[in-house]
C-alpha cells in the first residue's frame, strides 16, 4: 500500500474527520469561569499497513486569561506551578496557545484529504467543553474540530478492556504508563494517542471495519 493509499484511506476511515487528541489541564471543572493552564494535541496519521498512528505533538503551558478562576485543588492535583518562572517565560496566552495548536491541525487535515478533525479524549466532553469556551473566548473563526462530536477513549476503553482510568486502561492495552508524569497535558495527551490507536488497530485486526465496509458497499450497490 504507497503513502498516498495511505492518507486516502485515513479520509474514508472516519468519514472524512481526522481524529486528532486533546489533552488540557485547567484550574477546575467550569469551563466558562476556570482557567486553562496547558493544551496539547496529537496529529494521526496511517502507515502504508493501514494502521492508525501518532503523528507529532504540540504541548504549550497558558497564562490564565483575564478574570480566570484557578482552584488551589487543581493545581493540587495537577502538580502546576504558576509561579515557576521557566513556566511564566514559557506559556503562551490563550489566544496564542490556540493558534499554534489549530496551525498544524490545519495542514494535517488537508494532508491527509480530511474535511474536519474529531477530538479524541479521555473524558472527552470535559476537553471538548474547555477548549470550545477558550475557542469563544478568543474569537477563533475557523475552529478546525467538529463544534460536539467526539471520541472517547474512557468509553472504549472500558469496552474493550473493561477499564475507563487512563493508566489502568494502557497498562491492559500494554502501553508503559508511570503515574509520576501524569496529568501533565503532553504526557496524558501522547498516552492517549497510543491507546486510541490501540484499540482502532486492534479493531482492524479482527476485521470489523472492513467486514462494515464491505456491508455498506453492498447495501449501496442493491
Amino acid at each position: 500500500m504507497s503513502e498516498a493509499f495511505a492518507r486516502e484511506l485515513m479520509a474514508q476511515r472516519f468519514r472524512s474527520y481526522l481524529p486528532v487528541v486533546i489533552d488540557l489541564e485547567t484550574g477546575g471543572f467550569n469551563a466558562q469561569s476556570d482557567a486553562v493552564l496547558e493544551i496539547a494535541a496529537v496529529t494521526l496519521t496511517m502507515d502504508p499497513d493501514g494502521n492508525l498512528l501518532p503523528d507529532a505533538t504540540y504541548a504549550y503551558h497558558i497564562h490564565p486569561f483575564e478574570g480566570a478562576n484557578v482552584e488551589q485543588s487543581a493545581l493540587d492535583f495537577t502538580g502546576i506551578n504558576l509561579d515557576d518562572p521557566l513556566r511564566r517565560q514559557v506559556a503562551l496566552s490563550e489566544s496564542e496557545a490556540l493558534g499554534e495548536i489549530f496551525r498544524p491541525i490545519r495542514k494535517s487535515i488537508k494532508a491527509h484529504g480530511c474535511s474536519r478533525a474529531i477530538l479524541v479524549g479521555h473524558n472527552a466532553a470535559f476537553d471538548h467543553g474547555f477548549l470550545n469556551a477558550a475557542a469563544n473566548r478568543c474569537s477563533v473563526k475557523r475552529n478546525p474540530f467538529h463544534p460536539f462530536s467526539s471520541f472517547d477513549t474512557a468509553t472504549l476503553a472500558g469496552f474493550v478492556y473493561g477499564q475507563t482510568v487512563l493508566a489502568r486502561a494502557c497498562r491492559a492495552a500494554g502501553i508503559e504508563f508511570d503515574n509520576k508524569s501524569a496529568h501533565s497535558a503532553r504526557y496524558d495527551t501522547e498516552r492517549t494517542a497510543e491507546l486510541f490507536c490501540a484499540m482502532v488497530n486492534r479493531y482492524k485486526d479482527l476485521g470489523g471495519w472492513r467486514l462494515a465496509q464491505q456491508e455498506q458497499e453492498l447495501d449501496d450497490s442493491e
